[in-house]
């Protein structure tokens, strides 16, 4: 199974896609990248670049599953967790458009399943990311490692959830 996770962004759209196939003890990372999107632009135009880069991304990844990170709203940063939403729903309708199975996940919950801290920084999930992918080097820009982090996340949990139902059904 290909797993696609995706870090919203109105700048930077982080994207990470990671293969499990069976007999893998581990996943395989396929593609990891931004769609970068002009700050000069309106958020309208924003949002339509979004929508075709991201459509085209999972045209050519043909993941799955996609793993959205949930928007964080904090009182002070209303006006961002607004912005997000905008980023977000655009991402909701492209894989919903492919047909794709959507889990999202707080960050907190991803930072902890992959480096052990809710909490960690963005450098942590860097690290954690290179050194489960095996990779030379960590992912950057940061959003990158944070959409293989949920893709990371989403692959494990879909397999703990497979091998769950397979147990009560045996």
């Amino acid at each position: 199974m290909r797993f696609l996770g995706i870090d919203p962004g109105l700048h930077l759209t982080g994207y990470g896609c990671i293969e499990w196939l069976p007999g893998m003890d581990e996943p395989a990372l396929v593609e990891g990248g931004v769609l970068r999107l002009n700050r000069k632009d309106s958020l309208a135009s924003r949002l339509a670049a979004l929508e075709h880069d991201l459509d085209a991304v999972i045209k050519e990844l043909n993941p799955d599953q996609m793993i959205v990170e949930q928007v964080f709203s904090h009182v002070h940063r209303a006006r961002t967790a607004i912005l997000m939403g905008h980023a977000r729903g655009v991402i909701l309708l492209c894989g919903g458009r492919r047909g794709l199975p959507i889990r999202e996940y707080a960050a907190t919950e991803v930072k902890k399943a992959i480096t052990g801290r809710g909490h960690a920084r963005k450098s942590q999930v860097q690290a954690s990311v290179a050194a489960q992918m095996g990779l030379s080097h960590v992912p950057d820009p940061p959003d990158v490692a944070d959409a293989i982090a949920l893709a990371l996340c989403g692959a494990r949990r879909h397999e703990h959830d497979a091998s769950d139902t397979l147990s009560t059904i045996g």
